[in-house]
């Protein structure tokens, strides 16, 4: 089965990686816990190993000016985006039959939700490149988050927990409507200690394997204890890699790592 357009390696965020990105904004792993839980509840990919997207159908209109409005793909005014998760990328689809560079930039992509049209902020020189690497790693989904905080003078307020400026920055001036800073607060109160990131990368893999383990936020909770103790007779078939249906095409270290995971979940 040939890879869905948009699929890629989609490795966990490493603790090198969160460690880089602190030490870059001047933070520690809640702040940046915070923000990633309110943007994408801390899960930088889907199931399928895509990476999380929002298409924004007004930033669509104003690239191509109005060109393509139909008031569903694309739109003066923001809205109309529909349920998350696979149904993003079908919409993003039909954007990209018009006008394809225009259309990844009007994703927000993966697990700090930065916007294509910033792909220049963040360090790259095209969307293209940019998307590429949405695909490949939670740490290079969150590189360019950092980027963009530097970039936007967002760290400092990030620093101060001064999350109503830093949601009019990140989120936009209507970010008092959906509650973007209280939601800010709230999460930064229950990551003080920040997640296991051992466990949140076997639960992340673990979604890719078809399994359901609960939240991936990196808390080894009543999810675990029934994989670990309750293992299925299906479970016992999947020790051979050949077994892992969802991970044809994945090759070599990538492979390995999955099934890595999956055995210390098991254990």
């Amino acid at each position: 089965m040939p890879p869905l357009p948009f699929q890629g390696t989609a490795r966990a965020l490493s603790s090198d990686g969160l460690a880089e990105v602190a030490s870059q904004l001047g933070v520690f792993a809640p702040e940046i816990w915070t923000v990633l839980a309110v943007e994408t509840s801390g899960r930088g990919y889907l199931a399928d190993r895509r990476p999380q997207i929002l298409y924004e159908r007004h930033i669509f209109h104003r690239l191509t000016r109005g060109q393509f409005d139909d008031g569903d793909i694309s739109d003066p005014s923001a809205g109309g985006y529909g349920a998350r998760g696979a149904h993003q990328y079908d919409r993003l689809a039909q954007a990209i039959a018009d006008d394809r560079t225009a259309a990844l930039q009007s994703a927000s992509w993966g697990i700090g939700q930065i916007l294509g049209q910033n792909f220049a902020a963040v360090g790259f020189r095209s969307v293209e490149e940019m998307v590429a690497a949405m695909l490949q790693s939670e740490d290079q989904q969150l590189a360019a988050m950092g980027n963009f905080l530097v970039s936007t003078k967002l760290r400092s307020a990030l620093q101060a927990h001064d999350w109503a400026t830093f949601a009019r920055g990140y989120n936009g001036p209507n970010f008092a409507i959906n509650r973007y800073d209280v939601k800010l607060n709230a999460e930064f109160q229950k990551y003080c200690s920040g997640p296991d990131l051992n466990v949140r990368a076997v639960q992340l893999y673990l979604t890719y394997l078809g399994f359901h383990p609960g939240a991936v936020d990196g808390i080894a909770g009543q999810h675990v204890a029934h994989f670990a103790i309750h293992p299925l007779r299906a479970d016992l078939q999947a020790v051979r890699l050949n077994r892992f249906n969802c991970l044809r095409g994945i090759q070599g270290q990538t492979r390995r790592s999955y099934f890595r995971a999956f055995l210390r979940w098991r254990k």
